[in-house]
């Protein structure tokens, strides 16, 4: 038996009334449960959102960490937000990227549904991409609306071409920073601190929005399109390469993604270290294209 509360719990205790931890708590404590299966009555719908930090990209689902510039969760009746971040807090790379669960609740399926979709229009989040815009498409299509989908149907039957995270803006546009660790001692204590410090490698570690260039643009300025950390480089200035053989393997949020090559042609610069921390968008490998 999993004796543990399942991340949807809150959909049994919209639906129910009963506060499931105070209960499990109460056992925990050798209470007996404060009521009877034949007690519990349930009334109306509700729908659970998970809300990650990670860009749909037309259903690739690339991790987004970052800081949330901005922050404000939805609010109102049947509406439910139980999340751990603030504004300003930092979604780190090296942990799960999940945001924050949304429930709601409606006297009936087609209610909850749109006072969900109503709940997630009101959002407010900058700083990075979330999942929002592919829960919307899902809570809109009309074989959710009609509850004709399966456990097969997001792989399936889910088309998200063109559903994507809002643009990120890079506010280090044109620097080039990396994140380095040392220890320092303070009256006899040793602490361990961490510090964004230029990298030395500028003449190209810059952002693709300030550039033009694109992952996919053909014009050989190698792009990593989400923040994490070089952890393997595949290439040497000089090689040969071509389009889609992979330069370089990036960590984010526990995932290792390959970057490949747009072009075919010859490595010119190559702008990170194995173990340098990059940011979406920034140019790690420039490919001189053949003529």
């Amino acid at each position: 038996m999993n004796t543990r509360l399942q991340v949807e719990h809150p959909v049994t205790e919209m639906v129910t009334g009963i506060d499931l931890v105070e209960q499990q708590l109460r056992v925990a404590f050798g209470e007996e449960l404060s009521i009877r299966q034949e007690d519990v009555e349930i009334t109306g719908h509700a729908i659970e959102v998970r809300i990650n930090a990670e860009d749909p990209a037309e259903g690739q689902f690339l991790p987004s960490p970052g800081r949330l510039t901005t922050f404000k969760a939805s609010a109102g009746f049947g509406t439910r937000w139980d999340g751990g971040y603030e504004e300003g807090d930092e979604i780190s790379q090296f942990y799960d990227n999940l945001v924050g669960k949304l429930i709601c609740w409606g006297k009936d399926r087609k209610t909850a549904i749109a006072r969900t979709i109503r709940a997630l229009e009101e959002f407010e989040i900058a700083g990075l991409s979330t999942t929002i815009p592919a829960d919307l498409a899902i809570l809109r299509h009309p074989d959710f609306q009609e509850n004709k989908h399966s456990t097969k149907w997001v792989e399936e039957g889910l088309d998200l071409t063109g559903v994507k995270g809002s643009p990120i803006e890079n506010s280090e546009a044109g620097s080039a920073s990396v994140i380095r660790t040392t220890d320092v001692e303070v009256d006899g204590k040793r602490f361990s601190v961490s510090m964004s410090v230029p990298s030395g490698k500028s003449q190209i570690r810059r952002s693709a929005s300030a550039t033009g260039a694109s992952a996919s643009g053909g014009d050989g300025q190698i792009t990593v399109p989400m923040q994490g950390t070089i952890v393997k480089i595949q290439v040497a200035v000089g090689d040969t390469v071509q389009s889609g053989d992979i330069l370089l393997v990036l960590e984010a949020m526990k995932m290792e993604n390959n970057i490949a090559s747009d072009v075919d042609g010859t490595v010119s610069e190559i702008g990170v270290s194995e173990g340098d921390s990059v940011g979406a968008g920034d140019v790690v490998i420039v490919i001189a294209p053949d003529s």
